[in-house]
């Protein structure tokens, strides 16, 4: 359950950067981008444990400088060496498929869509996967905002 739980971590940097039709530059300075759990099935794990990630957030920092557009928001981190299946940004609507390398077992993959604008992102991510006590799923919203210069 730990990697699942590093996995999530890696989650909200997870997205390769790709060249947008008509970018969509940002306002340089700081932003979060939140990833906020809505639901899990995470077989193996107590059932407590599941409801208190319920409602939780983390958040990863990013620095925006000026004339980078939203792929900067969508940026992997290279930790997380997760692959892309299938990415589309464009018209104010992002779609992305990932597989992410477990240590042990299958990928876990994700799919990502939303929306975005110069102001960040919203959107969901879902998280599926095989654990050795059987499937999981995970869902996330996801949002990114400047929080400062």
């Amino acid at each position: 359950m730990m990697n699942v739980l590093a996995a999530l971590a890696l989650l909200p940097a997870a997205v390769p950067q790709t060249s947008l039709p008509s970018p969509t530059t940002l306002l340089p300075g700081k932003w979060d981008v939140t990833s906020t759990m809505v639901d899990a099935v995470i077989p193996g794990a107590p059932g407590f444990l599941v409801r208190m990630m319920r409602g939780k957030s983390k958040a990863e920092h990013k620095r925006v400088i000026a004339g980078q557009t939203i792929e900067v928001l969508l940026a992997p981190d290279p930790k997380a060496k997760c692959r892309v299946d299938a990415q589309r940004i464009a018209d104010g609507r992002y779609t992305q498929q990932l597989s992410c390398p477990q240590k042990r077992g299958e990928a876990m993959r994700i799919a990502r869509a939303g929306t975005y604008s110069r102001d960040g992102f919203a959107g969901r991510a879902t998280v599926s996967g095989t654990t050795p006590k059987g499937a999981l799923n995970i869902v996330l919203d996801q949002r990114a905002g400047r929080v400062g210069d």
